[in-house]
């Protein structure tokens, strides 16, 4: 009988190494900060806290599209270019 491996088997695979790596990264960070003194430990945790705030903060923003449209107006007086260019222009107003 012939073995074949599906997508679904490989992304399976490949998840399987991510969390193996994972796994063995924070082992790694967590024998190297045992070694470290209490205030350094401390200073590790909030680099810790600043990354993850960091982290959401890129996560939570979505790109705003409410602009579309926005120079319809001045389709008739100014070309795509002209326009781009007009637009810098009133965004450093």
């Amino acid at each position: 009988m012939e073995s074949r491996v599906t997508a679904e088997d490989k992304e399976s695979q490949k998840s399987r190494k991510i969390a193996k790596c994972e796994v063995e990264v924070m082992a790694g960070i967590d024998e190297m900060v045992k070694e470290l003194p209490f205030e350094l430990q401390r200073e590790v945790e909030h680099f810790v806290q600043s990354l993850l705030e960091k982290h959401k903060r890129k996560r939570g923003r979505k790109l705003r599209q409410d602009w579309a449209g926005a120079l319809r107006d001045y389709r008739d007086q100014y070309t795509s270019m002209e326009l781009q260019k007009k637009a810098l222009e009133w965004r450093s107003e």
